[in-house]
């Protein structure tokens, strides 16, 4: 008798018995695209799952596959070649709208953004004097290509109005190196670039100034993937559920802090930015953060900055909470 013929025989007696085969149960491999290289911050809840166990307790194997800028995770996804992605909601908006064909769909999302345009030029204090200057940028088209666009509405300006720089993950170390003077940054980049170029990077627009009711990033999948693989999404998005729990109990902060290496933050920073984080409900805390009236806004957003050339997508293409009701009832 061979050992494939064996095994067969000994997982049916244990289903016989009813006690079922967990010594020959199989993680479900899956891959989650994250943007930037190093990714940022908001990708610290996917490695606390993956480090405090939360995947593989759901029965998954995750790999966490750094992109470029969350846009070309977003194409990852739609290309069959990861199975999810962190990606910009507003470009997910956009890229639908005006492709009606596109299989992406939002599954869970951020609802919070926390992009400002820093300065390290003390001659560039306000938005009017970005025209024409290097702006640092993920990728054209890229979160903080959108971000800087929202931005610099205030001033009848756009992105196209400046010269914007690619430079995925690294606007601040461009920025401290002198290569650039402005940089769309998150809020948690800026102690390291303040220490490193020892001087105060200037605020020169807030997002949540220009555009309070906001959305920042999702979690995409295709429908594809919805219909033929939702168990498995399902219990990824338990896991991050979990792990936004995790995130938010002070008392793990230092483990969080650790997670976050990834993201090339110090411990001292990380734990900061968890701080201020947790505050404001960056990771959204029980609730599947694809609020309508924030997705409605990033899509009204999109049109008027004629990055929509169709017609505009609905709420309900754009994303789908049934399977984070689902993740929620798994989550523990």
């Amino acid at each position: 008798m061979n050992y494939a013929y064996r095994t067969v025989i000994a997982a049916a007696a244990f289903a016989a018995a009813g006690l079922g085969a967990p010594a020959l149960a199989q993680e479900k491999s899956i891959t989650i695209g994250l943007p930037g290289i190093p990714p940022v911050f908001v990708t610290t809840q996917a490695y606390v799952a993956e480090q405090q166990g939360f995947f593989k307790k759901h029965g998954l194997k995750v790999n966490l596959r750094p992109f470029d800028s969350g846009a070309a995770a977003a194409r990852a996804v739609q290309a069959g070649q990861i199975d999810l992605a962190m990606s910009p909601s507003p470009l997910i908006a956009t890229m639908i709208s005006n492709n009606p064909d596109v299989d992406l769909t939002l599954i869970y999302g951020y609802p919070r953004p926390t992009w400002k345009l820093g300065s390290l030029d003390a001659s560039i204090t306000k938005c009017e004097d970005v025209k024409g200057k290097a702006v640092g940028v993920d990728s054209l088209g890229g979160a903080r290509s959108i971000a800087l666009n929202q931005m610099l509405r205030s001033c009848n300006l756009g992105a196209k109005d400046t010269n914007q720089v690619a430079l995925s993950a690294n606007v601040g170390a461009a920025m401290v190196s002198g290569q650039i003077p402005l940089g769309v940054l998150h809020v948690d980049e800026l102690p390291a670039i303040e220490r490193e170029a020892k001087k105060k990077v200037g605020i020169v627009v807030d997002i949540n100034q220009t555009q309070p009711v906001n959305h920042y990033l999702g979690l995409v999948a295709t429908k594809k993937s919805i219909a033929e693989n939702r168990d498995t999404l399902v219990k990824a998005i338990a896991a991050l559920i979990e792990a936004e729990r995790f995130i938010r109990d002070p008392k793990n902060v230092e483990a969080a802090a650790k997670a976050a290496a990834p993201t090339g933050r110090s411990i001292d920073d990380a734990k900061a930015a968890i701080a201020d984080y947790v505050k404001i409900g960056f990771w959204p805390q029980d609730n599947p953060g694809l609020a309508k009236e924030n997705l409605e806004a990033i899509i009204g957003a999109q049109q008027r900055a004629g990055n929509i050339k169709g017609t505009p997508t609905t709420v309900e293409r754009l994303a789908d909470t049934s399977l984070y009701a689902e993740a929620l009832k798994l989550a523990k």
